[in-house]
């Protein structure tokens, strides 16, 4: 099969590492070949899976349109940009968040947003940003704690956040402030208001999705394919390579695990040798597991 099957799984994480590394990286690309490695998932549970180009050509062709559907303009203003995007996405298409969502893993699958118009604050984030960028808007992702929101303008000058999940209420320094409290119990500092880059999003989104499939115990093959696609990226937390092993072990691949486990107890060894000490007892009870 080709890397555009998504029969095969290797040929969506051949595509996602390779668009994880561009020089530019595509943040619409990599979250609708989060989408398909989804839905090949999907497909190896019997469950029927997605067409990795029909999927993206797809979500690109509206993200597009929705473009399009954006009055000219010239000259506008950080806020111009962010009371058109609202009145766009918000107002007249629906783009919206409510507490449900967090319940569904199609909240972190970006083609899934854009067709049903709901999802977690920082895919909406992404529909919004895509569409702006597409326009010529000096856009941005801000990755609050708990909370995803967008900036247009200047991050270090003359800026408006907005706020997706809510339809792109705009967000004063107020509004920001009582919701990092609420999440953090401190006020925000100067770095959670930096611009977040692509990977740093495609990592919290990946993060999303392992936290809703760890709360389900049915759903470890959502959480090992999540934790699998995050090694993927240039920089992941060395840890995630401990999840896995533990994932394959709780899978009944005891062998594997095992092997993983005894990798990531050699890596980290030197810095935290009772942690590899405990990792290790953990790789021998996993193999004390097999037939």
């Amino acid at each position: 099969m080709d890397s555009g099957d998504i029969g095969d799984t290797r040929g969506v994480r051949e595509r996602f590492a390779e668009a994880a590394r561009a020089e530019r990286p595509d943040l619409a690309l990599l979250c609708l070949l989060i989408d398909a490695e989804a839905g090949s998932a999907a497909e190896a549970e019997g469950a029927g899976g997605k067409d990795v180009d029909g999927l993206v050509d797809a979500a690109q062709i509206e993200l597009d349109r929705l473009t399009g559907l954006l009055p000219y303009e010239p000259a506008r203003g950080p806020g111009g940009w962010a009371r058109a995007l609202a009145d766009l996405l918000g107002e007249r298409h629906g783009f919206h968040g409510t507490p449900a969502d967090y319940q569904r893993l199609e909240s972190s699958l970006l083609g899934e947003v854009l067709k049903r118009r709901r999802g977690l604050p920082i895919l909406l984030s992404v529909v919004w940003m895509e569409v702006a960028r597409r326009a010529g808007a000096p856009v941005y992702g801000v990755a609050l704690p708990g909370h995803f929101v967008v900036g247009f303008g200047d991050p270090r000058g003359e800026h408006v956040l907005a706020d997706p999940f809510a339809g792109g209420l705009p967000m004063d320094e107020r509004d920001v402030e009582m919701l990092v409290a609420s999440t953090t119990g401190a006020p925000p500092s100067a770095a959670m208001l930096q611009p977040a880059g692509p990977l740093e999003i495609v990592q919290r989104v990946l993060n999303n999705i392992r936290a809703w499939a760890a709360a389900r115990p049915e759903r470890t093959d959502v959480q090992l394919w999540a934790v699998e696609l995050s090694l993927l990226l240039p920089h992941h937390p060395a840890r995630l390579r401990y999840e896995r092993a533990r994932l394959l072990v709780e899978r009944g691949d005891f062998k594997g695990g095992a092997g993983e486990m005894e990798a990531y107890a050699d890596m980290v060894a030197a810095m935290e040798p009772s942690t590899a000490d405990a990792v290790r007892r953990e790789a021998r009870a996993a193999r004390s597991r097999l037939n």
